[in-house]
């Protein structure tokens, strides 16, 4: 579930906090610093191989290296402690100082920090269990900047949550750039840029009801969801060139190294896109063409038979959704689902994926695409139909459960 995750930009942070501090403790001394940042590739006696962001440099070890052992938790410099040399593994994260070659191709260490990766999994854990259960997602639908507060709709399997966020004085806010998918690139943002329609993920502190929350983090970003036909496949690059159903245009889905590709098992999808159609266009499965208008409620009041609640119920308990008593979250379902890779698809295929919206409407890059589609894609078609009088199944948007949202940062 989590790709790059609120943790591995935290740690170049930290990292970058770790070198201020060296480039202080150094000038003071009259030194001018160097410092090498990277993730171990190999180990030997004497060397280790580290793997930065322009390349692979050697690091030189000697009997005056000194190791320090830095925890994702408390990553100070003042808060470091002795380390020896038999605790850096391949996969470790390292700072290195001393004074790189002419070649950057070698450092003689001074002095080797480290985070294991042991650390940051266990710290990864423990984030991750954070957003999911002091964490809500949604689609903003209200903002009062004034209040410092937002109104977040949460879709469920049997229908919608409203929550009344409110924004702390502290509160840290990020928001996804255009373009871009990756977590580490969102930029520092304030309530001011949150509008109507984005998709939100907050942690904080919920209410027993659910309704209210205070929140002390908050990720949004404006998001589509696209889906189509596909139309070529290019797998040595992660392409995939689809026929747009809204616009009936070519455009290309970039899977990138943190999209979440599932298959929507087959009899879920017709089920959720029957139980979608029931809720969203006043009609439900059966008669002519597969379709035939809901009955209304009963004159007391109270739900026919077939009706919402018993559909809810339906949806909830059985059908092979794999959530037990009606509830549960969209997430979690998704998560549930096989995984796939781009190999899996064939022209032909309908999918659809979710991505930040761009100048570039031509290509995007996926943060989730799901196959196993086209039930919800051809309802949205037969209902545009419906409505538009055109026979030709023009769509007029649609909704496909668990492409809204965002993923854990």
């Amino acid at each position: 579930m989590m790709r790059k995750t609120l943790l591995l930009l935290t740690l170049f942070v930290l990292m970058g906090s770790i070198f201020s501090s060296v480039q202080a403790q150094n000038a003071d001394a009259g030194v001018k610093p160097s410092v090498v940042t990277g993730d171990v590739a190999s180990v030997s006696n004497d060397k280790i191989v580290l793997q930065t962001k322009d390349g692979a440099m050697n690091i030189m070890l000697s009997s005056k290296t000194e190791y320090k052992r830095v925890s994702p938790e408390n990553p100070s410099l003042r808060a470091a402690v002795a380390a020896n040399f038999s605790d850096i593994n391949v996969g470790d994260k390292l700072m290195v100082t001393g004074i790189v070659s002419a070649d950057k191709k070698t450092v003689p260490a001074k002095g080797v920090y480290l985070m294991t990766k042991a650390d940051i999994v266990e710290r990864q854990t423990k984030e991750q269990e954070q957003w999911l259960t002091r964490g809500i997602s949604g689609k903003v639908t209200l903002v009062n900047s004034q209040a410092k507060q937002l109104t977040v709709s949460t879709p469920g399997l049997t229908g919608e949550k409203i929550t009344v966020l409110t924004v702390k004085d502290n509160t840290d806010f990020r928001r996804y750039a255009p373009d871009s998918v990756q977590f580490s690139q969102a930029k520092p943002s304030m309530i001011d840029e949150i509008k109507p329609g984005d998709m939100i993920r907050a942690l904080g502190d919920k209410s027993a009801d659910g309704a209210t929350f205070s929140a002390e983090r908050i990720v949004t970003g404006s998001f589509q969801t696209i889906g189509g036909t596909i139309k070529a496949i290019d797998t040595t690059k992660n392409e995939i060139t689809i026929t747009n159903v809204q616009t009936k245009k070519d455009m290309t889905i970039v899977v990138g190294e943190n999209s979440v590709l599932k298959q929507f098992p087959a009899e879920m999808a017709q089920r959720m896109a029957q139980f979608q159609a029931m809720q969203t266009g006043g009609i439900q499965p059966g008669g002519q063409g597969g379709m035939r208008p809901s009955r209304a409620t009963n004159p007391q009041g109270g739900q026919p038979n077939g009706g919402g609640q018993v559909g809810s119920q339906r949806m909830g308990q059985g059908g092979g959704m794999g959530m037990r008593g009606g509830s549960g979250s969209i997430d979690d379902m998704l998560e549930r689902f096989p995984n796939i890779t781009v190999a899996d698809l064939k022209v032909g295929d309908m999918i659809a994926a979710s991505s930040t919206k761009g100048a570039n409407t031509d290509r995007v890059t996926a943060i989730k695409l799901l196959s196993g589609v086209e039930p919800f894609l051809k309802s949205s078609q037969a209902a545009g139909s419906r409505r538009n009088g055109n026979q030709q199944g023009q769509d007029s948007g649609f909704t496909i459960p668990g492409l809204d949202g965002i993923g854990l940062p």
